[in-house]
């Protein structure tokens, strides 16, 4: 298990940074026309009780791909508020596996977006989640 061993081709530092993430750095991620993949190296921090990668962080991990993804989808000023979201977990992710967050777009709208995420650990599915968002549009600057 090599904790330092780096990214996967394509993956960059993550620059979106937030208070709740912090903890977890350094997360990583790769953009594609149509989604931002997020990515980690999980370690002692992504922890729970029993040794294998939280739930929680799993959940935080997939809302905050899939309502990027929605935004890069959506394009313009968009931003997006979670409305509901749900996690089915698969199997457990261990220390050291390379953890990857990838959208998969249900049906983006002008007022929701629906997606969904599958999480893999080092390629195998751990988890997959559906979420909904509400497409919040930033007034034009004044000018």
């Amino acid at each position: 298990m090599d904790l330092l061993a780096p990214p996967p081709e394509g993956f960059e530092p993550h620059v979106r940074k937030s208070p709740v993430t912090d903890p977890w750095e350094p997360l990583y991620a790769r953009t594609t026309d149509d989604a931002v993949i997020l990515g980690l190296r999980a370690a002692q921090p992504h922890a729970n009780g029993r040794g294998f990668v939280h739930g929680g962080l799993i959940s935080a991990l997939a809302d905050n791909a899939m309502g990027l993804s929605c935004a890069r989808r959506l394009g313009g000023e968009a931003s997006l508020i979670t409305v509901s979201l749900s996690l089915h977990f698969l199997a457990a992710a261990q220390m050291g596996q390379w953890l990857a967050f990838e959208t998969a777009f249900v049906r983006p709208g002008a007022t929701l977006c629906f997606a969904q995420a599958f999480v893999t650990a080092d390629g195998a599915p751990c988890a997959r989640a559906d979420g909904v968002f509400r497409v919040v549009r930033r007034p034009p600057s004044p000018g």
